[in-house]
């Protein structure tokens, strides 16, 4: 997942700066593959800028010379191929020696025979989308702001973005606003209220929509709302630029919100064009022999049995949890959105995706079992979106088949399990604090504490080990000091055999020889390089039922064979004065099953 640190900065912004963030992450679980930058080089030479005056250039029908207030008092003279470029826009403006999200510098220019002092910018040269048609306008961002303000202020067109590895127990991680409730707790910086506490959607049916879930197991909670009166048309600037650092490819205003609130909230949605679901109906099922859908992609694809799909009256219309359908897709005459957000199986899913070979944002959260209660958090941000962005009317009532999940599992937690457990004393109100940022309920009952599981972490933490876990891993593993277990038979005295293997291995280093470690594996031709004897037992060897190649289908029966590997590789690297042992295990066949 790639997390723009701007989108983080809105819910939770630590006083570290990005290095030292991604190294308190590691330390608490949520490992940073990589540390990224995405738009431009440094904003210091990006400004908002207003055109005074644009007309035509003289030897030029394509090309416009304009005179830009970019603050200060100062008009700067810029050419300017964009057909969309008229006075009285706020545009943005990159100055001479601006670095351009390709690493270029921008200098002075002369386009046929006049001179340039800058670039006004399409959105593609920001990093903030893909369009080049035209130049970003930005008088809906930037009202009120003057000429000559840094670009930075109004748009994220530069931010560190980091790569994370989330573990599968963990997909409320793969959504920002999981990451900044982590960043919260590792690091005691304020975490904002989440984007769902509003939610301008209201309970009960929706006239004109019927869903039906043939098997709640495979379909848990299904939720639809109903938007009426949607403009299609693209997306804001600010919305592009955060999609385009998460590595998202802005496509309509619609499509994009859908995509930005499973990168918020790790809940994905899909957006149906309503007119096109035919008798406003759908259908959960599973997939029968023979059912094929046409995808998103323009891809018709046989479903296997047991894969889930959602029917309109015409049939399938899309593969639930993994892609929709190209026949009930948004388009730009669609007027009419229901915006679908629902809970499958993820070990269907994941079996779903596999066998197809398809595999998409959405199904790589569902597979890791997404809780019930997430789809109404999606669909309150969503709503709020689809209104401000698109002009939607929401259409009163909620779909909702399934309902939130079961209630909080309570779990208590001693003082002194934790001490037994990580071999130093953490206080109780340091547990209390540290389970309370992650979202737990926590109240002290007999001495103890016990903790309401939040639905995010229904499925990983279920016993008071995991509590331990939870509380150890945000306070540090790394403070926890080097201790042995508390018990009578913990001596730590190695064998006489272990002793003597490491009193090799100390003269043999002293004396220069290198050690190796070789393969447990060998090729069936080894015997017969080294000539041993046809009734020699190191013949007799353990074969694999499923080896990575031919020439790893034995176990060794002997060290010999890795060592001389070893050499042959030194030595074809004109390595010639060269010195081997190795230490290690050898299998030999015996009798019976192993």
């Amino acid at each position: 997942m790639r997390l723009p640190l701007e989108w983080l900065h809105e819910y939770c912004r630590p006083a570290l700066d990005t290095s030292a963030l991604a190294d308190r992450l590691d330390l608490t679980g949520t490992k940073v593959e990589a540390i990224l930058r995405h738009g431009v080089g440094s904003p210091d030479a990006f400004v908002v800028g207003r055109v005074v005056e644009a007309a035509g250039h003289p030897d030029a029908d394509r090309l416009s010379v304009c005179r830009v207030d970019v603050g200060g008092g100062e008009l700067a003279q810029i050419v300017c191929g964009a057909p969309n470029v008229a006075a009285g826009q706020t545009v943005a403006v990159a100055r001479p020696g601006a670095v351009m999200p390709d690493g270029s510098e921008l200098g002075r220019a002369t386009l046929r025979g006049v001179e340039s002092e800058g670039m006004i910018l399409a959105e593609d040269e920001l990093g903030i989308g893909t369009d080049h048609s035209g130049i970003v306008v930005l008088d809906g961002e930037a009202d009120g702001v003057a000429p000559g303000t840094p670009l930075v202020e109004v748009l994220a067109i530069a931010t560190d973005v980091l790569e994370l590895e989330i573990t599968p127990n963990r997909p409320d991680c793969l959504g920002v606003y999981g990451v900044g409730r982590e960043v919260h707790a590792a690091t005691g910086a304020p975490l904002q209220p989440p984007p769902w506490a509003d939610d301008p959607g209201s309970e009960g049916p929706v006239e004109g929509v019927q869903v039906v879930v043939e098997d709640p197991e495979l379909c848990p909670r299904f939720t639809a709302r109903l938007f009426e009166d949607v403009s299609i048309g693209p997306s804001p600037p600010w919305l592009k630029a955060r999609l385009m650092a998460a590595g998202q490819r802005p496509i309509n205003n619609v499509v994009d919100i859908t995509n930005y609130v499973m990168l918020l909230t790790a809940q994905p949605l899909h957006a149906f064009d309503f007119d096109r679901v035919v008798e406003g109906r759908l259908l959960v099922r599973a997939a029968r022999a023979g059912d094929q859908v046409e995808t998103l992609d323009g891809e018709v694809r046989t479903l296997h049995p047991g894969s889930v799909v959602i029917d309109d009256g015409d049939g399938p219309t899309s593969i639930a949890g993994i892609m929709g359908g190209a026949r009930s897709e948004v388009s730009p005459a669609t007027t009419r959105v229901l915006m679908e957000a629902a809970t499958w199986n993820g070990p269907n899913i994941k079996r779903t995706s596999v066998r197809m070979g398809l595999r998409s944002e959405a199904s790589a959260r569902f597979e890791k079992q997404l809780q019930p209660e997430s789809t109404l958090e999606a669909q309150a941000v969503a709503a709020r979106l689809m209104v401000e962005l698109c002009g939607a009317r929401l259409a009163p009532g909620t779909v909702d088949v399934g309902g939130a999940g079961p209630p909080p599992a309570r779990i208590p937690l001693r003082e002194r399990r934790v001490s037994e457990l990580l071999g130093a004393e953490i206080p109780r109100a340091r547990s209390a604090e540290i389970l309370d940022s992650l979202g737990f309920g926590v109240d002290e009952t007999q001495g103890a504490l016990e903790a309401a599981v939040p639905h995010w972490r229904r499925v990983d933490v279920y016993r008071e080990v995991d509590l331990v876990e939870e509380v150890a891993r945000i306070d540090g593993f790394d403070r926890l000091p080097a201790t042995l277990p508390s018990r009578p038979d913990a001596g730590g005295r190695l064998e006489p055999v272990q002793r003597a293997g490491r009193r090799i291995e100390d003269l043999l280093a002293g004396a220069g020889v290198l050690q190796v470690a070789g393969w447990s594996f060998q090729a069936p031709d080894v015997g017969d390089r080294l000539r041993l004897g046809p009734d020699d037992p190191r013949r007799r060897t353990v074969r694999m039922r499923n080896p990575l190649s031919e020439d790893q289908s034995e176990m060794r029966p002997l060290l010999l064979g890795s060592l001389l590997d070893a050499a042959r590789h030194n030595a074809a690297r004109d390595v010639d004065d060269l010195r081997l042992f190795e230490i290690g295990a050898v299998y030999l066949a015996g009798d019976g099953e192993l």
